[in-house]
This record gives C-alpha cells, sequence and structure tokens, in this order.
C-alpha cells in the first residue's frame, strides 16, 4: 500500500511540475509574442508603458508556475524517505518561496504605478 501511494504521490508531483512548466512557457511565448507586436508610432512613453505591460503580464505567469512548483515540492515531500531528501526540498521550497515573494511584490509595486492618480475632491461648502 505504501508502495503505491509513492507512486501516485510521485506521479501527481511529475504532474504538477509539467504543469508548471507549462505555466511558465505560455507566460514567456507570450511576452516574446508581445515584445513583436507593432510598436506605437511615437515610441516615447508608451514604449515604455508596452515594456512595463509585458513585464507585469509575464511576471503573473512566473508567480502561477512558482505556485505549481512549490505544490509539486509539497507533494514530493510527502514521499521523501530520509531527512536529506526533505532538507533538500525543504530548502528548494524556501527558496522559491522567497522568488515567489519578491517577483510579487514587484508586481504589485509596478502596477499600482500604472494606477491613474486618484483625484482628492475637495469638501463642497454650503
Amino acid at each position: 500500500m505504501e508502495e503505491l501511494f509513492k507512486l501516485m504521490a510521485s506521479r501527481i508531483a511529475l504532474g504538477v511540475e509539467l504543469t508548471a512548466a507549462l505555466v511558465i512557457a505560455y507566460g514567456a511565448l507570450e511576452a516574446i509574442v508581445s515584445l513583436f507586436i507593432p510598436r506605437p508610432k511615437n515610441p516615447g512613453d508608451k514604449l515604455f508603458h508596452k515594456r512595463r505591460e509585458i513585464f507585469l503580464r509575464f511576471g503573473v505567469w512566473l508567480i502561477l508556475g512558482l505556485e505549481f512548483e512549490l505544490a509539486a515540492d509539497i507533494v514530493r515531500s510527502a514521499i521523501s524517505p530520509t531527512w536529506s531528501e526533505i532538507g533538500q526540498l525543504g530548502a528548494i521550497a524556501a527558496i522559491r518561496t522567497v522568488l515567489n515573494y519578491f517577483l510579487e511584490r514587484d508586481v504589485r509595486e509596478f502596477s499600482e504605478s500604472q494606477k491613474p492618480p486618484e483625484v482628492i475632491a475637495e469638501p463642497v461648502r454650503p
């Protein structure tokens, strides 16, 4: 029974890792295609915003891919028989979590800087 569980968990982890690779590949392909879409005639500020938008969209795909990779690590840790393998998976999970944190922070900062500034209306005086 234990061998069956290990086999199932291993295949699930592999499937989740494959999904992560496909998600990241799709995001990379989308970013590459977006780079080659014709640029605006006035390249100045619009080109910068286009690159920022590509970065944001690709960052979101990377975050999703890292989440899938972390999930695969968690499933794989359920079947790791030795403390050494558990330690290695823990280190990998910690590195991916830190990468994910900083990537999410960058995406959040860039997306907030793209929002138009809020107009604060002065109170109406009677």
